[in-house]
């Protein structure tokens, strides 16, 4: 796709735990942002495919995660066999972070820079449950938390990164 503007993305993926042997991806959060606009896609249970990701990444020219080099990064080339780090710029703003003494996880990073979220109380286990709450129970309360948490963790990546390069903002 031959494009005149620079298209980066904001990533975070939930997962059904933290084994990339035994666990999978149970949610992809994207936030594209071009100087043409702005898009939020998610992927969930079995929309998350090799096709349906590379269609929602395609045209992009750099990738934010928070410790994604780590963990989702890893995740998504097992499950979908796509190398982000091989086929896009990529930058990790937790390494960003732990220049600034900002240290662990993104909440606690938010809550020492200030971002503020919707959801309170809700982290990485929590989102586990909420997944099979909703895949054993078919709990769509469940499911509609957990697709607004990774929403929120995918947006504040956009806020995290403006604080650690434009903190005037």
């Amino acid at each position: 796709m031959n494009h005149t503007f620079t298209t980066e993305a904001y990533l975070d993926i939930e997962t059904t735990g933290l084994s990339f042997s035994n666990d999978t991806i149970t949610v992809i959060g994207i936030y594209r942002h071009a100087s043409n606009g702005t898009e939020f896609i998610q992927l969930v249970d079995t929309e998350i495919t090799r096709t349906n990701f590379s269609n929602a990444i395609n045209g992009v020219d750099k990738i934010y995660t928070y410790n994604g080099s780590r963990f989702d990064i890893p995740f998504i080339n097992l499950a979908l066999e796509i190398d982000i780090a091989d086929n896009f710029q990529h930058h990790d703003l937790m390494y960003d972070c732990w220049q600034r003494n900002l240290y662990g996880g993104l909440k606690a990073v938010e809550r020492q820079l200030g971002i503020s979220r919707q959801l309170k109380g809700i982290d990485g286990r929590e989102a586990i449950t909420l997944w099979w709450k909703y895949r054993l129970g078919n709990n769509r309360n469940a499911l509609s938390l957990l697709l607004q948490y990774n929403k929120e963790d995918v947006l504040n990546l956009q806020e995290l990164r403006n604080k650690l390069f434009c903190p005037t903002q």
